[in-house]
């Protein structure tokens, strides 16, 4: 998933009802987020099953809507815990995390075998 470039990156933390659109989910961003969608900033939300996130975002011009479903039997999109609130991501993490990757903690692909 090919994500635009963006200052600020948040995850919307909690389940989204992924029946929203461009309208729903800018709306979502100022009433329970207390942002603003049209700041520039990249708003990235997941569905309670898991496997889909759609993300908002204002290139200037209009509202862009972006959405990935993972098709693997059981994958999911790794989600943080909390509720409620966003959870400011780095542009890394967000690569990570549109993978199906783990990015809260990463494994290492090439560890050093002895110290030298």
């Amino acid at each position: 998933m090919m994500l635009p470039p963006a200052d600020r990156v948040y995850l919307a933390c909690g389940f989204t009802d992924m029946r929203k659109g461009f309208d729903g989910l800018a709306a979502l961003v100022q009433t329970a987020l207390s942002l603003d969608p049209y700041g520039g900033a990249l708003f990235i939300f997941r569905g309670r099953r898991g496997d889909l996130i759609k993300a908002l975002h204002w290139d200037g011009q209009g509202l862009c809507l972006y959405a990935k479903r993972l098709e693997l039997p059981k994958a999911r999109f790794v989600w943080p815990q909390a509720g409620s609130g966003t959870v400011t991501m780095t542009h890394a993490q967000v690569s990570m995390l549109t993978e199906g990757i783990d990015w809260r903690m990463p494994a290492w692909t090439a560890r050093p075998e002895v110290a030298v």
